[in-house]
Order: structure tokens, then C-alpha cells, then sequence
């Protein structure tokens, strides 16, 4: 790896510098007979890097595509034919030993003359693969440079050919993005489909019992998998979280914003902001070890019976992780409200208290929405807090001092220790992540159509 992207690094380096300086030559020898280059020396430069890295990176592809399928070709090639037969698990675990051979690793239990032999041949084989590879892109790299410095010229349109190739790296960038949800949407949707064919869709997205079996052939659907008592704990957490998140994230967004000095703004908004760069599963240490034996000894001493893990807590620290998103979001929405319009309250009397609540929260309350059902998309999501803090009881009950649990925490609970995807007990996964989704993309399109009025309101 380090090999190869010394490669790239020399190969851009030389590429550019070269074409810099043939671009600043030839545009000082034209200077005197008074024809001007097309283009300036850095397009000259960038376009010459550009034709250069691209049959260098083709080959890179070819074998980050190809070179898994040759490599294990060649390995079963070098096993005895009764070993080679196998098939499954039997064939992977032979070829596991083999390439641990050759990277060098030791094998459990006794390595066979042939696995020895076998990994031997298989490391050479990595070897001059790697060197093969490597000069074939330094090749074809260096000559793709020669060619591409020959073309070179004063009137050559550089700059419209590196405008050309950013702008189908951004349609590249652009494409991954959507196909990459493209691909998401669709094996959802596939193995959802796969799922309602042991259970009936009504029965799953309106049914009041969720308790899911596990049966020896894998191919049945036993117990109950009714969504609502998830559903419902998903709800009653994200609420519980908004109800911690939107007043004081909004509060300090105001605070920040309209009455703190230069000073405490710079220290206080990045503190508020690291909360955000915490690890979820710190979080949900905080709830389980702090946060849940407080909650449960608070309603002790006020004559409530509150669980240390219930929906209360993984709510209550579910907020806390959550502030930083309104504070920051709703703290650039206020900045952008036009100067003119607190200048015009002012200019009439106002007071600041009632700028702030007559004019400034009004002008930018589709922005503060927006930020709102954004964190809400976020709460909704969640894991690594209800896991821990919510008390995994997926039971259809308004208390929020009782445990539940959520669609996330299904989803974990369902995909630990199964992974052949072959009954209703996995796939069952992929029909709650399907729903998880379309939450998460209804509130986003949501938000992102109100933060566009917003936007289209003021620009």
C-alpha cells in the first residue's frame, strides 16, 4: 500500500512540475512575438498530472477488482486435488491456513507439507504479482507522461480539459452518492420482501407483540413480530430527547448568539460542540453507570418508582448528545436573519428581549424546524444509548419510567449469532431497517424542504 501511493506521489509530482515548467517556457518564448497561451502554466501543469495518473490508476482498479479472484484461482490450484474438491466452509477455512502461510502468520494445530508448500508458492506468487502490477502502472504512467508533454503547445486549451475532468469527477462523486443509496434502498427492499413472505405485512407493522422465536430448521416463522411495541419506544425515547435537546439547545443558541461576549462565545460554543464528537457508546456508559442509578434514586426520594433503565434515560442522555446539533444549527440560522430587520425593532423601541422574541425567533423559525426534525432524524437513529440505557423491554406501555426498547436495538438483538439470512428470524432485520429508513428519509426530506424556503427566503 505504501508502495503504491509513494508511486501516485511521484508520478504527480513529476507530472506536474514538468508541465509547469514547459507551460512557463513556452509562454515567456510567446511573450516576444505577441501570441498569449490559452491557458496558465498550473492547467498546463494539472491537465499533464491528470493524463498521467489515469492509466496508472486504471491498472490499480483492474487489480483492486480482478486481483482477489486470480490470487484465490492460483491458491486452490496449489492444493492437493482432494483438497481442492471441498466446497464451503471446508475450502475456505484450506485456503485461510494457506494465505496465513504466506503473510507470515502462524496457523493453529500442525501445518501440513502440502499447506507449507502451498503458502510458499502462493507468497512468491503475491510477490511478483505486486512488482508485475506496480511496473505496469509506472509504465504506462510514464508514458501516457511523455505522450501527453509532446501535445503540449501554447494554444492548447488546458484549462477547458481539467475543467472537463473535475467536472466528471464531481458526476462521479455525485453517482457513488446515489447509487450508494440506490443500493441500500434496494437490499432492504429485497430482503423485506423476502421477510413478509413468512409473515404477513399486516401483522407485522400493526401487530402489539413483539417476541420473535427461533426455530431449528430456519425456514418458519415462530412467535410474534408485531412492530408497534418498538415503534412506540422508538417514539416515546426520540420525544423524551427533543424535550431535553430543543429548550436548551435553543437557549444557548439565543445566548450565544444575542448576549454573550466575543470571548466566552469562543470558548464556550466549541466546549458545546465536543458533545457531538463524543462516542455514542460513551454515552451509553454515562446513562447506564451515572445517569440511570440518579434518575432511579431522584424517584426515591419523590415517591416514584423509576427504573435505573428505562425509556427516561436513554431520552434523558439521548438529548444531551443531541444538543449540540440544535445549538449549532439554530445559532447559524439566527445569523443569517438580516441585520436590517433587529436594526428596524430596535429603531421602534423594542427592547432586546422582545427583538428576540417578536422578530429574530419568527424570522428564522422554518430555519429552527428544520434543525429540529434534523436532530429528531438523528435521536431516531440511535443505538449504542438505548442498547444499554433503555432496558430492552419491547412491551407496549406509555410509562417512561419502565424499560422498552427500540427498532435499533431489534435490530442488533436479531443479527447477533445468525448470519445465514435464510429465516424470518434475520430477515426480520432488514424489514425494521427498511421502516428505521423511511422515518429517517421522511423527517430529511422534511427538514431540507423547510430549510430550502428558509434559504430561498433571505438569499
Amino acid at each position: 500500500m505504501w508502495i503504491v501511493a509513494a508511486l501516485l506521489l511521484i508520478l504527480l509530482s513529476l507530472s506536474y512540475s514538468l508541465g509547469w515548467s514547459k507551460a512557463r517556457a513556452f509562454a515567456g518564448a510567446t511573450t516576444a512575438t505577441g501570441t498569449r497561451p490559452h491557458s496558465r502554466p498550473q492547467y498546463h501543469g494539472a491537465r499533464l498530472a491528470i493524463w498521467t495518473l489515469l492509466p496508472a490508476l486504471a491498472v490499480l482498479i483492474l487489480w483492486a477488482v480482478f486481483g482477489d479472484t486470480l490470487t484465490r484461482d492460483y491458491a486452490i490450484g496449489l492444493l492437493p486435488a482432494d483438497v481442492a474438491a471441498q466446497t464451503g466452509p471446508a475450502l475456505e477455512t484450506a485456503l485461510q491456513r494457506v494465505r496465513a502461510i504466506a503473510s507470515g502468520y502462524g496457523v493453529a494445530g500442525e501445518v501440513q507439507p502440502y499447506e507449507a508448500a502451498a503458502g510458499e508458492a502462493l507468497a512468491r506468487f503475491n510477490l511478483i504479482v505486486m512488482l508485475v502490477v506496480i511496473l505496469a502502472a509506472a509504465g504506462l504512467g510514464f508514458a501516457a507522461l511523455i505522450v501527453a508533454r509532446a501535445r503540449m503547445a501554447p494554444r492548447l486549451r488546458a484549462r477547458n480539459e481539467v475543467e472537463t475532468m473535475v467536472r466528471l469527477l464531481l458526476l462521479a462523486c455525485s453517482g457513488v452518492a446515489i447509487l450508494t443509496t440506490v443500493g441500500i434502498v434496494v437490499s432492504l427492499l429485497s430482503e423485506a420482501i423476502r421477510f413478509f413472505t413468512f409473515v404477513n405485512p399486516l401483522d407485522f407493522f400493526f401487530g402489539t407483540v413483539w417476541n420473535p422465536g427461533f426455530s431449528t430448521t430456519g425456514n418458519q416463522a415462530t412467535g410474534d413480530y408485531g412492530l408497534l411495541p418498538l415503534l412506540w419506544g422508538t417514539v416515546m425515547i426520540s420525544i423524551i430527547a427533543m424535550l431535553v435537546a430543543l429548550p436548551i439547545g435553543l437557549m444557548t443558541a439565543i445566548y450565544l448568539n444575542q448576549y454573550a461576549p466575543g470571548r466566552i462565545r469562543a470558548v464556550v460554543k466549541p466546549v458545546i460542540e465536543i458533545l457531538a464528537g463524543i462516542p455514542t457508546i460513551v454515552y451509553g456508559f454515562f446513562a447506564l453507570v451515572t445517569v440511570g442509578p440518579f434518575l432511579a434514586g431522584f424517584g426515591d426520594v419523590i415517591g416514584v418508582d423509576i427504573r435505573a433503565t428505562s425509556a427516561l434515560t436513554a431520552g434523558v442522555v439521548m438529548g444531551v448528545m443531541i444538543i449540540p446539533f440544535i445549538s449549532s444549527l439554530s445559532d447559524d440560522i439566527l445569523n443569517q436573519v438580516p441585520r436590517t430587520l433587529r436594526d428596524g425593532a430596535y429603531g421602534l423601541g423594542a427592547t432586546q428581549s422582545e427583538t428576540i422574541r417578536n422578530v429574530l425567533l419568527p424570522a428564522a423559525l422554518p430555519g429552527i424546524v428544520g434543525a429540529f426534525l434534523l436532530a429528531v432524524s438523528r435521536a431516531i437513529g440511535e443505538t449504542m444509548i438505548v442498547v444499554l440505557a433503555a432496558g430492552n423491554a419491547p412491551i407496549l406501555r406509555a410509562n417512561p419510567f419502565e424499560p422498552t426498547s427500540t427498532v435499533t436495538v431489534s435490530i442488533v438483538n436479531q443479527l447477533t449469532g445468525d448470519t445465514d439470512f435464510a429465516g424470518p428470524q434475520s430477515l426480520v432485520a432488514f424489514a425494521l431497517g427498511l421502516t428505521l429508513f423511511g422515518m429517517t428519509l421522511i423527517l430529511n426530506i422534511v427538514a431540507l424542504y423547510i430549510v430550502r424556503r428558509f434559504r430561498e427566503q433571505y438569499e
